[in-house]
């Protein structure tokens, strides 16, 4: 009979020993079943980071590439600007080149015409001269013959709208040149004594200043 209950007793701990080995075994399969969901879960996680961070690289790519073309752009439409700058300043200088030689050439033509024009009233008064001097004669008609070719150049410049500057009474340093100075109580103070030589003008322009001697 004990031998019995000793079997008895050891199919119990068999059974119970086999039952605690089926807990620990499905506990096993239990933790192993969440570790792999576990693992599973984390590799679907990176995979979603990966897919992310690989869609967030391909969209700064694609911003990148129209970035880059509105340089593209933008850079060809400033050269095009600058192109048409540089042209337009080419342009610029070669008609301001153009403008300054056909000015130049303007200039001269007028002073040679102004010069022809002078020339043109005062050359009769030079012939006058050049027969006076080219005939026999008197005293007297050769002076008359330089009274005629002077009247004939002060009518030349007259033409010209050249006229003599005054040179009676005061001292004017606008017009006149003070060369001399004396003293004379027959003359008021800072009168012109004398003229030394004529001085002419033309509008408000002095041609040559008169030479005088000043009083007191």
């Amino acid at each position: 009979m004990s031998d019995i209950n000793n079997i008895d007793k050891e199919t119990n701990e068999n059974l119970k020993n086999e039952e605690v080995n089926e807990t620990l075994k499905d506990k096993q399969n239990a933790d192993s079943s969440e570790i792999l969901e576990d693992e599973q879960k984390l590799e679907d996680e990176e995979f979603e980071e990966l897919q992310e961070d690989a869609s967030s690289k391909d969209k700064e790519l694609e911003e990148m590439k129209i970035l880059n073309s509105k340089l593209k752009d933008e850079n060809e439409k400033l050269k095009n600007e600058l192109d048409t700058v540089k042209e337009r300043l080419l342009r610029t200088v070669a008609e301001y080149e153009n403008y300054r030689n056909r000015t130049a050439k303007e200039k001269e033509g007028i002073y040679s015409d102004a010069c022809a024009d002078v020339l043109k009233d005062i050359l009769p008064a030079l012939d006058n001269m050049e027969r006076a001097s080219s005939i026999d004669g008197s005293v007297e008609d050769l002076k008359k013959g330089i009274e005629m070719t002077v009247r004939q150049f002060k009518d030349s410049l007259t033409k010209l709208g050249v006229e003599e500057i005054d040179s009676s009474g005061e001292f004017d340093p606008n017009v006149h040149n003070a060369v001399m100075h004396i003293e004379d109580e027959s003359l008021g103070e800072n009168s012109i004594a004398e003229v030394l030589q004529k001085g002419y003008k033309k509008a408000d322009k002095v041609i040559r200043y008169s030479m005088v001697k000043v009083a007191n």
